[in-house]
């Protein structure tokens, strides 16, 4: 994103759930999710381990509530919130700059979008 003109922060503390990216002047928030961790629906890397699957499936949910809260709260306060899926950025990193440059110039009107 940088070498595409844009200037950002990362990992700002003082907004909710600290955010990977923070384009303020585009006032846009995004976080880079892991598929394991933050439970990428129908993606292989998303697989719940075979040993202690409830540990695993509860904290798989907390992290999955966190994240929503954290997007809403960014929402109420006027943000937009945009998540990057870690199966997408493998697949083509380049790409995915190219659609959130463009689609942080363009004409919004969702809150919240994912690239997946």
């Amino acid at each position: 994103m940088h070498a595409r003109g844009f200037r950002y922060r990362l990992h700002h503390k003082n907004l909710p759930g600290s955010p990977d990216l923070v384009f303020r002047r585009f006032q846009t928030a995004v976080f880079v999710h892991g598929c394991f961790w933050h439970r990428h629906e129908n993606c292989k890397h998303a697989a719940i381990p075979k040993t202690r699957p409830d540990f695993w499936q509860a904290k798989f949910q907390a992290n999955v509530v966190r994240d929503v809260r954290a997007q809403k709260a960014l929402i109420d306060m006027g943000w937009f919130v945009v998540v990057v899926w870690e199966c997408a950025l493998r697949a083509d990193a380049a790409r995915v700059a190219d659609r959130l440059a463009s689609w942080m110039t363009s004409d919004r009107e969702t809150r919240l979008i994912e690239f997946e």
